[in-house]
């Protein structure tokens, strides 16, 4: 067909096809990265005015001025504190559970398995608030317990689903090859099941450690006011301060671990370890 086109139309439908696509990139472009340009503007300006679309003066005033609070040091700290906390706990109660549901069949193991979504399907203050009736009773507010608690509670369906959805990609022949030749149940987990599945593992590990360093809601709740997370830190001195730069340079601050994150595990991430976590069979 293409012998009987002319050149001359070919290559100028190609090329409009081109231009158009080309658009369409720069559009996409534009709505992902324009704000994190605008906000890393914003984070180097000294003085800056609404309209206007950069700023007066350049410089680090308002990172001098972040970095001056007595409060931002412990809450980096115990930011990091909590993430771990609640990744090595969430790890130790989930992926016990994410294997049996790979690998045991059992009545209202979907309903049990759609559980974990139903913390992600409402508005998350009122199930906040509900949860802080609960840790009154039992003493847990403005505790570490109760705000790790909180962050597990918001991790579990990764935590669940996508390792479970690696446990079933690792096949039954190559465990039942390991118990052949002596491998007791828990060597055959650790030595086959566990590494082969740790991919998906990985990925849900690190949901859990970047979506712990951002929750704010439910750690100033629970919190209440004494446990001071990075987040929670931005939002006291945003609200004592009409200066959108400040804002701009804690985003920034809370950008640089999650990068460093998915730089480490970027052999891990990829569309098939995430997107075959919600899977269910």
């Amino acid at each position: 067909m293409l012998k009987y086109m002319n050149p001359k139309r070919f290559y100028h439908a190609v090329g409009k096809k081109k231009f158009w696509e080309f658009i369409l990139l720069a559009v996409f472009i534009i709505f992902f990265y324009g704000p994190l340009l605008n906000m890393t503007l914003l984070a180097f300006s000294n003085t800056y005015e609404y309209p206007h679309v950069f700023a007066q003066s350049w410089g680090t005033k308002w990172w001098s001025y972040v970095f001056q609070q007595k409060s931002l040091v412990s809450s980096i700290a115990q930011s990091f504190i909590i993430a771990i906390a609640t990744t090595l706990i969430s790890m130790i109660f989930c992926i016990p559970a994410a294997y049996s549901i790979a690998r045991f069949k059992y009545p209202g193991r979907k309903g049990f398995m759609l559980s974990f979504l139903l913390t992600n399907a409402f508005p998350k203050l009122g199930i906040y608030t509900s949860i802080a009736v609960l840790f009154y009773k039992y003493g847990l507010m403005g505790t570490y317990a109760g705000v790790i608690i909180i962050h597990m509670i918001n991790s579990m369906m990764f935590m669940v689903w996508l390792p479970a959805s690696a446990f079933r990609s690792v096949h039954r022949q190559q465990e039942e090859a390991a118990r052949d030749v002596g491998a007791g149940p828990v060597r055959t987990f650790f030595k086959v099941t566990f590494p082969m599945a740790l991919p998906g593992i990985a990925v849900a590990t690190l949901y859990t450690f970047l979506g712990s360093m951002e929750e704010a809601q439910g750690t100033m709740l629970v919190g209440l006011g004494k446990i001071q997370t990075m987040p929670v830190a931005m939002y006291g001195i945003v609200l004592d301060s009409s200066a959108v730069q400040i804002g701009a340079v804690f985003a920034i601050l809370l950008i640089i671990p999650s990068a460093v994150m998915i730089f480490a595990m970027r052999r891990y991430i990829g569309p098939e370890a995430i997107s075959g976590g919600f899977k269910m069979k």
